[in-house]
């Protein structure tokens, strides 16, 4: 009896501690299967910004609730069972980690007991013999070394002639700059990637003893802008010789000269895209800066441009179908966003309807992803203009019986209004049946945005719009950035211009990639 119900302090304390601990570990569970949940919703049925916020909010949540985990089981003993193994194995299990990667170096220390080198027992002085070993691995990181890399060229003179023999002077990414390749990568792909501003970088650099001002910074970034342009202007020339792209545009703050105050600029985006229609093609992104949201914007930008739009209702892409150059395709994330916010606020059943329709689209989508377009548009007719065609009766018919004011018809008249260009791609399998590919390249933007605030004059969003063109294109090709760029930044100086495509992310992708695990151990 006194077993289960002890009294004294030390057991109840040790007991509610368990409690608590079991307690979090709950609390954790339930919170990564909210996080799952949520992620597999926007795989299937694309991303939207509603449910980015949530996941978001969410990983910070777990985020904390691991740390805190953590942090117990690292205050409070634990008795090794007999599965664990002292080595930290039984933790392994416990945490489900994943065996670190096979391409990283690996330092090896050896930790003999005290009487291995005399070969002797501690216990009775008998000789000790080998019986195996136990490794275990732990996972290091080694801070970022700055170096300095003399180039020296040995000057010769003929004896005969007097005449002067020197290697020619190494080329430099930027004349006369004192910066490598490799540190004009990282400040690059710190600022642009990373969304670290150069002021922050400068104090990360002066912690390493190396005093890098802001200025400093910001010219590396100026002299790479204008060096890596022919490659922006090569990925928007590829871009649109596409026959379908997708667009998009997002605000960005621009500080005005003068008065130290904000104006809006944009940021647009064009995607080319076509795995999911199962091509070869490589995927690219191209941005563009503008220091307002004029029609003239994306008109100018898509002049050179014949093929199928994927873009929102801006009305500045008017005049480009207008054209008869460019058709028209809508994004059915937008029109279900309208649903999604009316059931969020009203619990409408109408809207909760329409949610499931559409999510019946998507399904179909999730099943053709990867297909040919000829595959993907059989499919489409058998499968889902039916079920567009049910969705356009129920619409009709909802609105007829509600009030035309309603917020519910309001959703149902975006959709109406734009029916023709939401339903093209049942009749087209080169079309998405939303706009996921422009939204995740501006996300980006928005996470650069949230740190640096503004930009600091049009230039800069100029400068911007070409770094996040090369590195997301790089992204889009499975490259990492930094090497990407230390690569071209490497080679741009002395290579003719007209074989810059050959620096290109998709033409380099073989040298930089990762070798494979079976690659790995085969050499």
């Amino acid at each position: 009896m006194a077993a289960r119900n002890p009294r004294d302090p030390e057991t109840l304390e040790r007991l509610l501690a368990q409690r608590e601990a079991e307690l979090l570990q709950a609390r954790l569970l339930i919170e990564k299967l909210k996080l799952q949940i949520l992620r597999a919703k926007r795989d299937k049925f694309g991303a939207s910004s509603e449910r980015l916020k949530q996941i978001e909010q969410l990983e910070l949540l777990v985020e904390e609730l691991e740390t805190e985990r953590d942090r117990a089981d690292t205050t409070a003993p634990r008795e090794l069972t007999e599965g664990d193994a002292a080595d930290g194995q039984g933790e392994q299990r416990r945490g489900g980690r994943k065996p670190l990667p096979d391409h990283l170096p690996r330092d090896t220390e050896v930790h003999q007991p005290p009487d291995a080198q005399r070969c002797a027992c501690p216990g009775c002085n008998g000789r000790l013999r080998l019986l195996g070993e136990d490794v275990s691995e732990v996972l290091d990181i080694v801070p970022a070394r700055f170096k300095v890399v003399r180039h020296v060229r040995p000057k010769y003179s003929c004896s005969k002639c007097q005449t002067i023999v020197q290697a020619p002077a190494a080329s430099r990414p930027i004349e006369r700059g004192l910066a490598g390749a490799g540190l004009l990568a990282h400040v690059l792909t710190s600022k642009f990637a990373d969304h670290i501003p150069l002021y922050r970088q400068s104090e990360i650099y002066a912690r390493e003893g190396v005093e890098l001002e802001r200025s400093t910074l910001a010219g590396m970034v100026g002299g790479c802008s204008a060096l890596l342009q022919p490659l922006v202007t090569a990925i928007r020339r590829y871009i649109l010789s596409a026959d379908k792209l997708h667009g998009d545009d997002t605000p960005l703050p621009v500080l005005a000269p003068g008065n130290g105050r904000t104006k809006t600029g944009r940021l647009w985006v064009y995607v080319r895209d076509e795995r999911p229609m199962g091509s070869d093609a490589a995927p690219a992104v191209w941005f563009e800066y503008s220091p307002d949201r004029k029609g003239e914007r994306p008109q100018a930008h898509l002049l050179d441009f014949r093929g199928v739009l994927q873009a929102d209702g801006y009305a500045g892409f008017e005049a480009l179908y207008a054209s008869g150059r460019v058709s028209e395709a809508a994004c059915w994330a937008h029109a279900r966003r309208k649903y999604f916010e009316l059931h969020a606020d009203t619990a409408s059943p109408q809207a909760l309807q329409a949610l499931q329709r559409i999510a019946e689209l998507y399904a179909i989508e999730q099943a053709i992803n990867g297909k040919p377009p000829d595959e993907r548009q059989r499919i489409r007719q058998q499968q889902a203009k039916p079920k567009l065609a049910a969705m356009k009766t129920w619409m009709d018919q909802t609105l007829a019986a509600i009030s035309a004011k309603s917020e519910l018809a309001k959703a149902i008249l975006y959709s109406a209004r734009r029916w023709a260009a939401l339903t093209r791609y049942a009749d087209d399998g080169r079309i998405e049946i939303d706009n996921s590919a422009a939204e995740r390249g501006l996300r980006c933007v928005a996470l650069g945005r949230n740190n640096y605030l503004f930009a600091g004059s049009d230039a800069g969003g100029e400068r911007a719009a070409a770094m996040y063109s090369l590195i997301g294109t790089a992204k889009l090709n499975g490259l990492d950035p930094q090497a990407y760029l230390r690569h071209v930044l490497e080679r741009i100086g002395d290579h003719p211009v007209n074989r810059i495509d050959e620096l290109l992310p998709w033409n380099v992708a073989a040298q930089l990639a990762l070798p494979t695990t079976k690659q790995r151990l085969a050499a």
